[in-house]
């Protein structure tokens, strides 16, 4: 039984999204962190990232979403470059950064009930 819910779609699918919600969390702290640093650009998750899973949900590949990497780019779609060449936007990241933060809790809390409801049926008994 515990085998068939950590093998399930929706558990492997969610887990994968919280690491990339995670990885997605390091990688707007480090657009705060050099928001005055000159050159620097501003990085997020590969844009592909989200198609490449949907394919492989859409052809029932878990294997495939448990190998897929997560990695990040340059955001090419970033506001214009001020004169120093930094293109961090401190409103945006605060946004984005918000918003990432409600994705992770909302994950988290949905693989959170699957345990739970693993353990329950398990023990027999609402905990």
């Amino acid at each position: 039984m515990i085998d068939s819910v950590m093998a399930s779609e929706n558990y492997v699918l969610a887990k994968k999204l919280l690491d990339a919600a995670a990885f997605r969390h390091e990688l707007i702290a480090t657009n705060l962190a050099n928001v005055e640093t000159p050159g620097f650009k501003r990085v997020d998750l590969a844009p592909d990232f989200s198609q490449k899973l949907g394919s492989l949900v859409q052809k029932g590949d878990l294997d495939g979403t448990r190998d897929l990497a997560i990695q990040h780019h340059e955001d090419t779609h970033a506001g214009p470059a001020r004169p120093d060449g930094n293109n961090i936007e401190l409103d945006r990241e605060l946004l984005e950064l918000n918003r990432n933060a409600l994705e992770y809790e909302f994950l988290a809390e949905y693989t959170s009930n699957s345990l739970q409801r693993l353990k329950t049926a398990i023990t027999g008994r609402v905990i």
